[in-house]
Protein backbone atom coordinates (compact mmCIF):
# COMPACT_ATOMS: atom_id res chain seq x y z
CA UNK A 1 0.00 0.00 0.00
CA UNK A 2 1.58 3.45 -0.84
CA UNK A 3 2.82 5.87 2.16
CA UNK A 4 0.00 8.69 1.09
CA UNK A 5 -3.06 5.84 1.57
CA UNK A 6 -1.48 5.14 4.75
CA UNK A 7 -1.27 8.61 6.00
CA UNK A 8 -4.88 9.39 5.41
CA UNK A 9 -6.10 5.74 6.81
CA UNK A 10 -3.58 5.11 9.44
CA UNK A 11 -5.21 4.63 13.12
CA UNK A 12 -8.50 6.11 12.14
CA UNK A 13 -12.13 5.41 13.29
CA UNK A 14 -14.63 3.53 10.83
CA UNK A 15 -17.84 2.18 10.93
CA UNK A 16 -19.51 -0.69 9.03
CA UNK A 17 -23.49 -0.28 8.52
CA UNK A 18 -24.47 -4.00 8.57
CA UNK A 19 -26.84 -6.22 10.53
CA UNK A 20 -25.54 -9.25 8.89
CA UNK A 21 -22.25 -10.31 10.36
CA UNK A 22 -20.55 -8.36 6.77
CA UNK A 23 -17.49 -7.39 8.84
CA UNK A 24 -16.33 -10.42 9.18
CA UNK A 25 -14.88 -10.37 5.38
CA UNK A 26 -14.86 -6.91 5.62
CA UNK A 27 -13.16 -5.44 8.37
CA UNK A 28 -10.25 -7.86 8.58
CA UNK A 29 -9.05 -6.56 5.09
CA UNK A 30 -9.55 -3.09 5.66
CA UNK A 31 -7.82 -2.94 9.01
CA UNK A 32 -4.90 -4.71 7.60
CA UNK A 33 -4.49 -2.86 4.30
CA UNK A 34 -5.73 0.80 5.66
CA UNK A 35 -4.63 0.69 8.86
CA UNK A 36 -8.09 1.66 10.16
CA UNK A 37 -10.16 0.46 13.06
CA UNK A 38 -13.57 -0.96 12.74
CA UNK A 39 -17.03 -0.68 14.40
CA UNK A 40 -20.48 -1.87 14.18
CA UNK A 41 -23.30 0.37 15.05
CA UNK A 42 -25.40 -1.09 17.58
CA UNK A 43 -29.22 -2.25 16.94
CA UNK A 44 -28.51 -0.70 12.94
CA UNK A 45 -31.37 -1.92 11.30
CA UNK A 46 -30.13 -1.89 7.08
CA UNK A 47 -33.76 -4.14 6.34
CA UNK A 48 -35.50 -0.27 6.20
CA UNK A 49 -33.31 0.49 3.07
CA UNK A 50 -35.08 -2.87 1.62
CA UNK A 51 -35.21 -7.13 1.84
CA UNK A 52 -34.53 -9.08 -0.41
CA UNK A 53 -38.02 -10.72 0.36
CA UNK A 54 -39.76 -7.76 -0.51
CA UNK A 55 -41.58 -6.60 2.84
CA UNK A 56 -39.64 -3.48 2.10
CA UNK A 57 -39.02 -2.20 -1.53
CA UNK A 58 -35.16 -1.42 -2.22
CA UNK A 59 -34.37 2.51 -1.06
CA UNK A 60 -33.23 3.49 -4.82
CA UNK A 61 -30.65 1.40 -7.01
CA UNK A 62 -28.18 -0.97 -5.48
CA UNK A 63 -25.37 1.92 -4.92
CA UNK A 64 -27.98 4.59 -3.59
CA UNK A 65 -29.09 1.93 -1.01
CA UNK A 66 -25.38 1.39 -0.19
CA UNK A 67 -25.12 5.51 0.42
CA UNK A 68 -27.93 5.93 2.61
CA UNK A 69 -26.68 3.05 4.88
CA UNK A 70 -23.99 4.79 5.16
CA UNK A 71 -25.49 8.25 5.68
CA UNK A 72 -27.53 6.41 8.06
CA UNK A 73 -24.61 5.07 10.16
CA UNK A 74 -22.56 7.93 10.02
CA UNK A 75 -25.15 10.34 11.39
CA UNK A 76 -25.08 8.03 14.57
CA UNK A 77 -22.04 8.06 15.40
CA UNK A 78 -18.71 10.26 16.10
CA UNK A 79 -16.62 8.95 12.93
CA UNK A 80 -15.74 9.90 9.56
CA UNK A 81 -15.57 6.77 7.39
CA UNK A 82 -18.16 4.77 6.83
CA UNK A 83 -18.30 1.97 5.04
CA UNK A 84 -21.50 -0.17 3.67
CA UNK A 85 -22.31 -3.44 1.30
CA UNK A 86 -25.35 -4.14 -1.39
CA UNK A 87 -25.63 -7.36 -3.26
CA UNK A 88 -28.19 -7.64 -6.34
CA UNK A 89 -29.26 -11.12 -7.72
CA UNK A 90 -30.74 -12.41 -11.24
CA UNK A 91 -30.59 -14.09 -14.26
CA UNK A 92 -26.63 -13.44 -16.12
CA UNK A 93 -26.57 -10.87 -18.35
CA UNK A 94 -25.30 -12.91 -21.42
CA UNK A 95 -26.15 -16.76 -20.31
CA UNK A 96 -29.58 -15.76 -18.70
CA UNK A 97 -30.44 -19.66 -17.41
CA UNK A 98 -27.09 -19.07 -14.90
CA UNK A 99 -27.72 -16.81 -11.61
CA UNK A 100 -25.85 -13.67 -11.30
CA UNK A 101 -24.54 -12.13 -8.02
CA UNK A 102 -23.29 -8.14 -8.16
CA UNK A 103 -21.96 -7.08 -5.11
CA UNK A 104 -20.32 -3.52 -4.25
CA UNK A 105 -18.79 -2.28 -1.18
CA UNK A 106 -18.59 1.38 -0.35
CA UNK A 107 -16.46 3.25 1.64
CA UNK A 108 -17.10 6.98 2.48
CA UNK A 109 -14.41 9.27 4.06
CA UNK A 110 -16.39 12.32 5.35
CA UNK A 111 -13.08 14.05 6.34
CA UNK A 112 -11.59 13.63 2.52
CA UNK A 113 -14.62 14.08 0.70
CA UNK A 114 -14.01 10.85 -1.06
CA UNK A 115 -16.62 7.85 -1.95
CA UNK A 116 -14.91 4.57 -3.78
CA UNK A 117 -16.42 1.74 -4.42
CA UNK A 118 -15.07 -1.69 -4.84
CA UNK A 119 -17.14 -4.27 -7.33
CA UNK A 120 -17.33 -8.24 -7.81
CA UNK A 121 -19.99 -9.62 -10.46
CA UNK A 122 -20.06 -13.65 -11.04
CA UNK A 123 -22.12 -16.64 -11.45
CA UNK A 124 -20.41 -18.10 -8.09
CA UNK A 125 -24.09 -17.67 -6.58
CA UNK A 126 -26.44 -20.58 -4.77
CA UNK A 127 -29.17 -17.73 -5.69
CA UNK A 128 -31.97 -19.97 -6.92
CA UNK A 129 -35.78 -20.56 -6.00
CA UNK A 130 -39.01 -23.25 -6.39
CA UNK A 131 -42.08 -24.02 -5.86
CA UNK A 132 -43.08 -26.96 -4.28
CA UNK A 133 -45.72 -29.22 -3.49
CA UNK A 134 -44.43 -31.72 -0.90
CA UNK A 135 -42.22 -32.09 2.18
CA UNK A 136 -39.93 -33.93 0.32
CA UNK A 137 -39.18 -31.46 -2.97
CA UNK A 138 -38.33 -28.94 0.03
CA UNK A 139 -35.65 -31.04 1.46
CA UNK A 140 -34.39 -31.87 -2.40
CA UNK A 141 -33.96 -28.11 -3.17
CA UNK A 142 -32.56 -27.10 -0.04
CA UNK A 143 -29.60 -30.36 -0.19
CA UNK A 144 -29.43 -28.84 -3.98
CA UNK A 145 -28.29 -24.73 -2.56
CA UNK A 146 -25.93 -26.41 0.24
CA UNK A 147 -28.50 -26.47 3.27
CA UNK A 148 -27.51 -26.57 5.81
CA UNK A 149 -24.43 -24.23 5.99
CA UNK A 150 -26.75 -22.12 3.42
CA UNK A 151 -29.90 -20.55 5.00
CA UNK A 152 -33.15 -20.68 3.21
CA UNK A 153 -36.44 -19.08 2.96
CA UNK A 154 -40.11 -20.84 2.75
CA UNK A 155 -43.16 -18.41 2.10
CA UNK A 156 -47.18 -19.40 1.01
CA UNK A 157 -46.09 -17.97 -2.03
CA UNK A 158 -43.82 -15.84 -4.47
CA UNK A 159 -45.43 -12.76 -4.06
CA UNK A 160 -46.30 -12.33 -0.56
CA UNK A 161 -45.00 -9.76 1.62
CA UNK A 162 -46.92 -10.75 4.80
CA UNK A 163 -44.13 -11.54 7.57
CA UNK A 164 -46.47 -14.14 8.89
CA UNK A 165 -46.87 -16.00 5.84
CA UNK A 166 -42.51 -16.84 5.39
CA UNK A 167 -39.77 -17.74 7.45
CA UNK A 168 -36.54 -16.97 7.16
CA UNK A 169 -33.04 -18.09 8.13
CA UNK A 170 -34.10 -21.63 8.19
CA UNK A 171 -30.76 -23.56 8.76
CA UNK A 172 -31.64 -26.83 10.85
CA UNK A 173 -33.84 -29.57 9.35
CA UNK A 174 -36.21 -29.39 12.38
CA UNK A 175 -36.59 -25.70 11.95
CA UNK A 176 -37.66 -26.70 8.05
CA UNK A 177 -39.44 -29.60 9.08
CA UNK A 178 -41.96 -27.29 11.18
CA UNK A 179 -41.99 -24.50 9.23
CA UNK A 180 -43.46 -26.43 5.95
CA UNK A 181 -45.84 -28.46 8.53
CA UNK A 182 -47.05 -24.54 9.58
CA UNK A 183 -46.98 -23.29 6.09
CA UNK A 184 -48.58 -26.17 4.17
CA UNK A 185 -51.49 -26.03 6.87
CA UNK A 186 -52.06 -22.21 5.60
CA UNK A 187 -51.02 -22.69 2.10
CA UNK A 188 -51.99 -26.71 1.36
CA UNK A 189 -51.61 -26.89 -2.14
CA UNK A 190 -47.92 -25.72 -2.79
CA UNK A 191 -45.46 -23.11 -1.15
CA UNK A 192 -42.45 -21.52 -2.44
CA UNK A 193 -38.50 -22.24 -1.23
CA UNK A 194 -35.71 -19.86 -2.14
CA UNK A 195 -32.21 -19.42 -0.79
CA UNK A 196 -31.72 -17.15 1.90
CA UNK A 197 -29.37 -14.15 0.34
CA UNK A 198 -28.62 -12.65 3.47
CA UNK A 199 -24.91 -12.69 4.01
CA UNK A 200 -25.16 -14.48 7.72
CA UNK A 201 -26.81 -16.90 6.06
CA UNK A 202 -25.29 -17.32 2.57
CA UNK A 203 -21.32 -18.22 2.85
CA UNK A 204 -20.96 -18.18 -1.27
CA UNK A 205 -22.33 -14.90 -0.92
CA UNK A 206 -20.09 -13.84 1.76
CA UNK A 207 -17.02 -14.64 -0.29
CA UNK A 208 -18.24 -12.35 -3.26
CA UNK A 209 -18.41 -9.36 -0.50
CA UNK A 210 -14.63 -10.27 0.80
CA UNK A 211 -13.68 -10.16 -2.97
CA UNK A 212 -15.14 -7.03 -3.68
CA UNK A 213 -13.48 -5.53 -0.10
CA UNK A 214 -10.27 -6.80 -2.06
CA UNK A 215 -11.53 -4.58 -5.27
CA UNK A 216 -11.87 -1.75 -3.43
CA UNK A 217 -8.80 -2.28 -1.39
CA UNK A 218 -7.16 -2.06 -4.75
CA UNK A 219 -9.01 1.16 -6.36
CA UNK A 220 -8.26 3.10 -2.88
CA UNK A 221 -4.48 2.38 -3.62
CA UNK A 222 -4.69 3.99 -6.87
CA UNK A 223 -3.62 7.82 -6.84
CA UNK A 224 -4.04 9.97 -9.35
CA UNK A 225 -1.03 11.20 -10.85
CA UNK A 226 -2.01 14.70 -10.73
CA UNK A 227 -3.41 14.96 -7.19
CA UNK A 228 -2.49 11.55 -5.08
CA UNK A 229 -6.59 11.30 -4.13
CA UNK A 230 -7.10 7.49 -3.80
CA UNK A 231 -9.85 6.19 -6.24
CA UNK A 232 -8.21 6.86 -9.80
CA UNK A 233 -10.26 4.79 -11.48
CA UNK A 234 -11.80 3.45 -14.62
CA UNK A 235 -14.70 4.94 -15.77
CA UNK A 236 -15.31 4.20 -19.26
CA UNK A 237 -13.90 2.14 -21.95
CA UNK A 238 -13.56 1.87 -25.92
CA UNK A 239 -13.97 -0.78 -27.63
CA UNK A 240 -12.24 -1.08 -31.27
CA UNK A 241 -9.16 -3.40 -30.78
CA UNK A 242 -7.71 -3.72 -34.67
CA UNK A 243 -7.71 -7.02 -35.67
CA UNK A 244 -4.30 -8.46 -36.59
CA UNK A 245 -5.01 -9.80 -39.90
CA UNK A 246 -6.93 -7.47 -41.44
CA UNK A 247 -7.44 -4.28 -39.18
CA UNK A 248 -10.92 -4.39 -38.98
CA UNK A 249 -12.16 -2.96 -35.46
CA UNK A 250 -13.32 -5.79 -32.91
CA UNK A 251 -15.48 -5.46 -30.22
CA UNK A 252 -12.42 -5.89 -27.87
CA UNK A 253 -11.19 -3.21 -25.77
CA UNK A 254 -8.39 -0.96 -27.03
CA UNK A 255 -8.48 1.65 -23.89
CA UNK A 256 -9.21 2.42 -21.03
CA UNK A 257 -10.14 6.31 -19.58
CA UNK A 258 -9.25 6.79 -15.71
CA UNK A 259 -10.72 9.58 -13.74
CA UNK A 260 -9.98 11.25 -10.48
CA UNK A 261 -13.03 12.25 -8.29
CA UNK A 262 -11.40 14.87 -6.31
CA UNK A 263 -9.50 17.30 -9.60
CA UNK A 264 -11.29 15.14 -12.54
CA UNK A 265 -7.93 14.45 -14.19
CA UNK A 266 -8.28 12.20 -16.71
CA UNK A 267 -5.82 9.50 -18.56
CA UNK A 268 -6.32 6.67 -21.52
CA UNK A 269 -4.49 3.65 -21.05
CA UNK A 270 -4.36 2.17 -24.21
CA UNK A 271 -3.72 -1.51 -24.85
CA UNK A 272 -5.07 -2.78 -21.03
CA UNK A 273 -5.33 -6.55 -22.03
CA UNK A 274 -1.13 -6.39 -22.77
CA UNK A 275 -2.30 -6.59 -26.67
CA UNK A 276 -2.11 -4.36 -29.47
CA UNK A 277 -4.31 -6.75 -31.57
CA UNK A 278 -7.14 -8.35 -31.17
CA UNK A 279 -7.42 -12.79 -32.71
CA UNK A 280 -8.78 -13.12 -36.17
CA UNK A 281 -11.02 -15.66 -34.41
CA UNK A 282 -12.70 -12.54 -32.83
CA UNK A 283 -13.50 -10.36 -35.65
CA UNK A 284 -16.53 -10.04 -37.32
CA UNK A 285 -14.89 -9.74 -41.01
CA UNK A 286 -12.79 -12.91 -40.14
CA UNK A 287 -14.74 -14.90 -38.43
CA UNK A 288 -18.72 -13.67 -39.00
Amino acid sequence: MDTKVKELFLNRQAIIATMHKKELVIAPILEKELGISVTIPVNFNTDLFGTFTNEVERAGDQLQAAQKKVEKALKQSNVSIGISSEGSFGPHPFVPYLPYNRELVLLVDQEQELEIVGYIANSNTNYAQKVIKTVEEAYEFAISIGFPTHGVIVKTNPSTRNVDEMVKGITDVNHLHHVLHNLFSKSPDSLYIETDMRALYNPTRMKNIELATIDLVSKISSLCPKCSTPGFEVIKSKKGLECEYCGCQTEIVRSYIYECKKCNYQEEEHYPNGKEYADPAQCPLCNP
